[in-house]
């Protein structure tokens, strides 16, 4: 057999993010080598082969770490025990938090190092710190990356200039603030999209959409064999629902308003 295909994943995460919004990675990660191998039991080796080596690297921002505190992370990314060392505690929604295994000034993670960078969402207040959204500017430039912004990672793609003249999504319940945001030079279809594509660049509507996001891209991606991502997919049941929502934003926006109007007087008996 000869040498593997790798794909070098950077999941940029500068500021928190959504737990749900970053575990859509694990279908990149099913569709690795990797892991793969480790279910080879329950597909045949013709699948196994098919797959490619996927290294993801989880890129954080904030102090540049020392030398010493670096995780490697250019070994398999389903089984590997990585030494844990100083590398920065990155915090997700639930308490949950991870390490990083980059920081975004590393040579590793420069532009034209990552095929895929995928940009979960942060809190949509977050001030970013400039050299994160520089360093995803450059990202969004080389034309061999593909950049996946997942929830209210449009915010920081808007920040890195990356929304300019394209369609791109969103949270259904920012539209405005991303209009207003950065202007009229991009074309919002979050109301009635769970993703889009627009060139090498990706976005997704709120949350778990990003599910929807990335098994769409895996099917189109040079990256991976179709027959490979769709047994992927039927493993993680992801990538059977619509493009489109089924559900208009006029009932999307009463439904919200209803229920938390709802909770209101929920709250209000509940204190007499």
């Amino acid at each position: 057999m000869g040498k593997k295909d790798v794909v070098r994943i950077g999941v940029f995460i500068p500021a928190g993010c959504q737990l749900l919004d970053v575990a859509c990675v694990d279908i990149l990660g099913t569709i690795s080598h990797e892991y793969m191998s480790l279910v080879a039991g329950l597909v045949p080796q013709s699948v196994v082969d098919l797959a490619p080596s996927v290294q993801i690297s989880y890129i954080s921002g904030g102090p540049v770490p020392s030398a010493a505190a670096v995780i490697d992370d250019t070994e398999s990314t389903a089984s590997s025990n990585h030494v844990i060392a100083n590398n920065k505690i990155i915090h997700l929604t639930a308490g949950m938090y991870i390490l990083s295994t980059r920081h975004y000034t590393e040579a590793a993670v420069a532009p034209g190092k990552l095929d895929i960078v995928l940009v979960p969402g942060p809190d949509p207040n977050t001030t970013f710190e400039a050299g994160a959204v520089e360093w995803l500017r450059r990202q969004g430039e080389v034309e061999t990356t593909d950049i996946l912004s997942i929830c209210t990672g449009i915010l920081l793609c808007g920040e890195a200039g990356l929304l300019r003249g394209r369609t791109a999504c969103g949270p259904r319940g920012l539209q405005d603030k991303i209009r207003d945001r950065f202007g009229p030079d991009v074309v919002l279809k979050g109301t009635e999209f769970r993703w889009i594509q627009d060139g090498r660049f990706w976005s997704s509507g709120g949350v778990t959409n990003g599910n929807d996001l990335v098994a769409a891209y895996v099917r189109q991606s040079k990256h991976f064999h179709r027959p490979l991502v769709e047994v992927a997919l039927a493993m993680t049941d992801t990538g059977d629902r619509a493009q489109k929502y089924n559900q208009g934003q006029a009932s999307f926006v009463f439904g919200m308003i209803r229920n938390i109007v709802g909770a209101v007087f929920l709250g209000f008996w509940r204190r007499k």
